[in-house]
């Protein structure tokens, strides 16, 4: 059975920072793309970061670019996305994503968890 699972998400005040975790198992996590996309309230899912299996390209939108950071250890079969100097405008659940490297039409979503930045 294939499980994607986020963890990390919470209330922090602006400025702060959090990691979100996310474990995969049930496929061979190496052999996939790793992304973290966004869904605010009211607003369409959008890509935050990317990574591909062996880290060699990143990308990131331009809204959070210097400050989060997309990392992986297949070892572990985990990816992070490491979120600093955070805005209340990055409030929103936060879902991770596994694209097949060589048939990118099979993927995987996790359930999501909750950022909010607020005071």
């Amino acid at each position: 059975q294939v499980r994607l699972v986020e963890s990390g998400g919470g209330l922090v005040q602006p400025g702060g920072s959090l990691r979100l975790s996310c474990v995969g198992s049930g496929f061979t996590f190496s052999n996939y793309a790793m992304t973290w996309h966004r869904q605010a309230t009211g607003r369409e899912r959008e890509l935050v970061a990317s990574i591909t299996p062996t880290s060699g390209t990143i990308n990131y939108t331009d809204s959070v670019k210097g400050r989060f950071t997309i990392s992986r250890d297949n070892a572990k079969n985990t990816v992070y996305l490491q979120m600093s100097s955070l805005e209340p405008e990055d409030s929103a659940v936060y879902y991770c994503k596994a694209v097949n490297f060589l048939q990118p039409r099979r993927t995987y979503w996790g359930q999501g968890t909750q950022v909010t930045v607020s005071s």
